[in-house]
């Protein structure tokens, strides 16, 4: 590790960074995403379509979701940062309050639930960045804990969402989870979320700036888009991840229909994605303190295959169920740190944005595929269970290619984290030294 000198300059806290961040994002697509499950049984009631076309709607968000974050990365390091989130939670919520009016049938259900995902893709990327932004010894901490209020809202949306379903019926709840979603995203970006040093001219990031009468380069270290698609590491945090998220979100949108189907109660089964997200917020707050201290190829196989354990437990009685619905919660929240982590780790964070987001758009393309294939299981079979050897497959498989990263291109700089609190343009000034130098993934 390098080590720096902290220098004085104003005080800042960047935690609030994070729980703007967080708070912002745990009413963003995830809030939609989590609740599908307890949509799936009132749409098909009332509209009559099958459960693969409802739960479809995930795969389709899916898909707009990585279209949308195919298009910000490419302006998440050129723009600061709450020029991309206001406009993007905004529509966001206006598109998921469109599903409240769509009729009943299928291609025109798709229509808003696509754009969920589009414009939901748009609040991802640029807070992440943010945050990255602020810490290096700490970063993993700090992913976690975004991703662990994520994982708070996670598990208090189907709360609400229940709550307005049995209230003012299933349209109706859409509007009202849209209202929750706009008021508290731009409340929290507005007030907390900004890269550090972000210097811009009407919004575009400047690479230099002028302080204390002398030129502060902004530059960071990292690999430029096309050399990090070049690297096997690219290939293997994308691929390996991705099919972890495969299995993960598959469970997840399928669980209440599949655990009723087994014999729980409808209040059992919604309780379950209770527990998964608790469960994924302790493994968000928990796996960041442990990856900022081990290494992520050693942690991520270990953690990716706890799901396997939890799905030979998946069955009545509801401790049993409680118990495999944690690990495999444990297990998503844990993997929701180590993609920024290892992507900032392997390639740095010079085109985070550009590398980030099609890394994401695949971990996203490949989730859509999960519900999909557990859907066309239980209408083809009349059982969840023919594709369970399937899933514990690509667990398996991405546990190795985590497995298999080697070591760290970036590792952390000793001291950086106090330093930025203390003095924004020192620590780039560190950064830019650091970019300066060659460096490239084993």
């Amino acid at each position: 590790m390098t080590t720096v000198a902290p220098r004085l300059s104003r005080l800042t806290n960047p935690w609030w960074v994070v729980v703007g961040g967080g708070t912002a994002a745990a009413v963003g697509p995830q809030m939609y995403l989590a609740t599908i499950g307890l949509f799936v049984l009132p749409i098909t009631e009332e509209t009559g379509f099958s459960r693969t076309t409802v739960t479809g709607a995930y795969s389709v968000a899916a898909v707009g979701m990585a279209i949308g974050l195919l298009i910000v990365a490419r302006f998440v390091d050129r723009f600061a940062a709450r020029y991309l989130l206001v406009p993007s939670f905004v529509l966001f919520a206006v598109s998921m309050a469109l599903i409240a009016v769509v009729p009943p049938i299928a291609p025109v259900y798709f229509v808003p639930c696509f754009f969920v995902g589009f414009f939901g893709g748009g609040t991802v990327v640029p807070a992440t960045r943010a945050v990255v932004s602020w810490f290096d010894n700490n970063r993993a901490l700090a992913i976690g804990i975004v991703t662990g209020i994520i994982g708070l809202g996670t598990a208090l949306a189907p709360l609400l969402a229940g709550a307005l379903i049995d209230s003012v019926g299933w349209r109706a709840a859409y509007v009202g989870m849209a209202l929750v979603a706009v008021v508290v995203s731009v409340t929290m970006v507005t007030l907390f979320v900004r890269a550090r040093a972000e210097r811009h001219v009407r919004g575009r990031l400047v690479r230099e700036t002028w302080a204390e009468g002398r030129e502060v380069s902004l530059e960071l270290p990292g690999l430029t888009f096309r050399e990090a698609v070049g690297t096997r590491q690219f290939w293997g945090i994308a691929v390996g991840l991705g099919l972890v998220g495969v299995v993960v979100i598959g469970l997840q949108v399928h669980l209440v229909p599949m655990m009723t189907d087994r014999g729980l109660s409808d209040v059992q089964a919604g309780s379950l994605l209770v527990i998964f997200g608790l469960a994924s917020l302790a493994g968000r707050v928990a796996g960041g303190f442990v990856i900022d201290r081990v290494h992520g190829a050693i942690v991520g196989p270990i953690v990716m295959l706890a799901p396997i354990a939890g799905l030979f437990f998946l069955h009545p009685p509801f401790p049993s169920a409680a118990v495999a619905v944690a690990f495999i919660g444990l297990a998503f929240g844990i993997e929701g740190d180590l993609l920024a982590v290892l992507i900032t780790r392997y390639l740095g964070t010079r085109h985070f944005g550009r590398i980030v987001g099609p890394v994401q758009a695949a971990f996203l393309l490949g989730t859509a595929f999960g519900p999909l294939l557990l859907g066309l299981g239980y209408d083809s079979y009349g059982s969840y269970d023919p594709v369970i050897p399937a899933l514990i497959g690509a667990l398996v498989v991405g546990a190795a290619l985590i497995a298999t990263l080697g070591s760290y291109a970036y590792p952390a700089v000793r001291g950086f984290d106090q330093l930025a609190a203390r003095d924004e343009l020192a620590a780039s000034e560190v950064l830019s030294d650091l970019a300066s130098r060659p460096h490239s993934p084993d």
